[in-house]
C-alpha cells in the first residue's frame, strides 16, 4: 500500500508539488501502475528470448534502421545556428529548476 510519504518522495523526484486532491489521485494512479507491475512480473516469460532491440534479423526492409555509416560532424556553428541563445557554441536555455 502507498502511503503520502511514497507519494510526496516521488513528486519530490519529478519536482512536482501536489495539492491534497492531487495527492489523492496521484497515490490511486500509482497504485494502479504498481498493481499492472505485480501482473506484467508474474507473467512466465521463460522461452522467451531477450531483445535489445525492437526489429529484428527477419524484418522487411522498411522495418530496418539505416545504415550506421560515418559523417562529417556539423560543428558548432552549424549546430547552433537556430538557437535563440547561444555561447560560446553551446546552446543556453533559461533555468527552469529553483533548488
Amino acid at each position: 500500500m502507498l502511503t503520502e510519504k511514497d507519494v510526496r518522495y516521488v513528486a519530490n523526484l519529478a519536482n512536482l508539488t501536489l495539492s491534497a486532491d492531487e495527492m489523492t489521485r496521484m497515490a490511486h494512479d500509482l497504485a494502479g501502475i504498481l498493481g499492472q507491475m505485480d501482473v506484467l512480473s508474474k507473467v512466465d516469460t521463460s522461452g522467451i528470448a531477450p531483445m535489445s532491440q525492437v526489429l529484428f534479423e527477419d524484418a522487411d526492409e522498411t522495418a530496418s534502421l539505416r545504415a550506421d555509416v560515418e559523417r562529417e560532424p556539423l560543428g558548432s556553428d552549424l549546430a547552433v545556428a537556430n538557437a535563440t541563445i547561444t555561447s560560446g557554441g553551446y546552446y543556453k536555455v533559461p533555468r527552469v529548476i529553483e533548488k
